[in-house]
């Protein structure tokens, strides 16, 4: 099984050693997204609503441009700061999902090393 780093153009080359989508074995492998323009780098922060809502754009804008949509994801690692606000995050987080198609998760409290960012969304996708 060889990786293939997927190129996306348009967003900004992370400042970190890390790529944004890597694909192997006939899967796609995202970094943890946040509350971040992927276009200019810009942490955006906000609500967890909001930081939820802008992580899981950047995911499905990753996934289009990599060829799969939401529907072929199959696991979601969410990091939440204060799992207490779970609630919040849960309304939003499924906006994204068919009813009886959602894929698997877990969320752990955990939290980032960017002071102002609430969540981190990682997802595994089968590439389409």
């Amino acid at each position: 099984m060889k990786k293939e780093i997927i190129k996306i153009n348009g967003i900004t080359k992370p400042r970190s050693p890390f790529n944004h989508v890597v694909k192997a074995g006939g899967l796609l492998f995202l970094t943890s997204q946040l509350s971040r323009d992927l276009k200019t780098g810009r942490i955006i922060g906000g609500t967890i609503e909001e930081q939820t809502r802008q992580a899981l754009d950047n995911v499905k804008f990753l996934l289009q441009s990599s060829g799969a949509t939401m529907n072929d994801i199959v696991k979601v690692v969410i990091y939440m700061r204060d799992v207490g606000k779970f609630g919040e995050m849960n309304a939003i987080y499924r906006e994204y999902f068919e009813d009886g198609e959602e894929p698997t998760r877990v969320t752990v409290q955990a939290p980032s090393p960017l002071g102002e960012i609430d969540i981190e969304i990682e997802v595994t996708a089968v590439a389409s």
